[in-house]
């Protein structure tokens, strides 16, 4: 029977005696990604030398590179550069994410928002190391919420490099890989099919808004070309306004009283408490923040282009890059209903269009770009029977994605604990025989 040794002096953490536990830093080369000015936005060019991003960590995936750099550029920064094998970790927002460099990837740097990771132990197996990076251990050592703060941060470049890391025998290293690789094959093709039908589910609810917010609920009605390119043909007694002639953009005082901020969550607007866990509040001043009332249609102008509109439950306040408006003349308006002809706006494409062909790189949706776009506007008693029909059939698509969530929250929970128990001797894998395509 294995015997274990601690390996944390803050965590209860154990592996087998015999592993060999080592400093990150002495294991591989660890270089954060330029700060400050190094990468401005005249530095980009339409082609050259890849920008890693930390989407590319996030995502998996490697093949959408959206910012480029002249050769003279990539010289400069030599120091940033990837290499085959590389890891980059995602730092900040969301972190711990992480992707290895492949064979005849696209030369490049990495950005501000990842860490680079280089093993320099020859002993060191990359896909062990990797599944080690993904274990529930080494994500809990690279954040850092000793701040009071509600939102994770990346661990000091201080604290990173004492991160211990677990070196079994070559031989046993292969075997948890083999292992790993045999188990999480089934696992990860059972999530990557719900997410399928995670995917299909969102488009029958996204196809359920777009057709009534578009066409109407008469199957029958005579139809018009509205003249509006991302709607088509709406029902020829509707009519169509500029955004800005419906609602009246408001700037009010913020309450200091108020324990809330308006924030999304899903393209809903939820709200959250204005305090920190150190038990102090965010002052007016510090963040400028500006009132919300209930039934205030929110637009975050930088996140409308992926469904970042709501109306409010509640009063409130938000920061100032919210647009906050109010019906111009509620008998012709339903803010619910705008809410949602926008919301299909972002789902089309429409509004990261716009803001793109005025700002470039931009995907800002700001007022003077929400107020000259034109809305279908139906007559009053249509825009309610509408969105009542909405809520009534997008709610019974959502009770079902959100099972499928759930599900697929269970599996990578038991994906997360799997790997946490092998990499750390939990399972003893030495014993373990395996076939020729590593199979159990």
């Amino acid at each position: 029977m294995r015997t274990f040794k601690n390996i944390t002096s803050g965590l209860n953490e154990h592996v087998p005696n015999e592993w060999e536990v080592s400093k990150l830093n002495l294991i591989a080369s660890l270089r954060r990604g330029p700060f400050g000015g190094a990468l401005k936005v005249d530095s980009f060019v339409s082609e050259g030398y890849a920008v890693y991003e930390q989407q590319h960590a996030i995502h998996k995936k490697l093949n959408n590179i959206r910012y480029f750099i002249d050769k003279n550029k990539y010289k400069e920064m030599q120091a940033f550069k990837v290499e085959e094998n590389d890891i980059l970790l995602s730092c900040s927002g969301t972190i711990g994410e992480s992707v290895i460099i492949p064979t005849g990837h696209k030369e490049g740097i990495i950005n501000q928002a990842l860490l680079r990771i280089r093993l320099l132990r020859i002993d060191l197996n990359l896909e062990y190391f990797k599944y080690y990076m993904d274990s529930f251990l080494f994500q809990t050592l690279i954040t850092d919420n000793s701040h009071g703060s509600a939102m994770k941060n990346i661990a000091s470049m201080n604290v990173i490099n004492k991160i211990p890391v677990p070196v079994p025998s070559e031989g046993e290293q292969e075997k948890i890989v083999t292992f790993l690789n045999s188990k999480l094959r089934v696992l990860d093709k059972s999530i990557d099919i719900k997410y399928k039908i995670l995917d299909l589910l969102e488009q029958q609810r996204q196809s359920i808004i777009t057709e009534a917010v578009t066409k109407g609920l008469n199957r029958n009605v005579k139809m018009k070309d509205s003249g509006v390119e991302w709607i088509g043909e709406t029902p020829e007694h509707w009519g169509k306004k500029k955004i800005k002639h419906l609602v009246n953009r408001m700037s009010r005082e913020a309450k200091p009283h108020h324990e809330v901020i308006t924030a999304f969550r899903d393209g809903q607007v939820t709200l959250r408490k204005n305090r920190r866990e150190d038990g102090f509040t965010f002052s007016i001043k510090e963040i400028g923040y500006q009132g919300i009332n209930e039934g205030d249609l929110v637009v975050h102008q930088m996140d409308a282009f992926a469904g970042a509109i709501g109306v409010s439950d509640s009063e409130g306040k938000a920061s100032p890059v919210y647009t906050v408006c109010t019906a111009k003349n509620e008998e012709e308006i339903y803010l619910p209903y705008l809410c949602e002809v926008i919301r299909v706006m972002s789902k089309k494409g429409y509004i990261e269009s716009l803001a793109k062909g005025i700002r470039e790189r931009s995907t800002d949706f700001r007022w003077s770009d929400m107020g000259a776009v034109l809305s279908i506007l139906p007559p009053k008693y249509e825009q309610i029977e509408i969105t009542r029909y909405i809520d009534i059939k997008s709610n019974r698509v959502k009770i079902l994605i959100s099972d499928l969530r759930t599900s697929i929250d269970k599996l990578k929970e038991y994906r997360q604990s799997l790997i946490y128990e092998v990499v750390t001797g939990k399972i003893d894998v030495r014993d373990m025989e395996f076939d020729e395509v590593g199979e159990l």
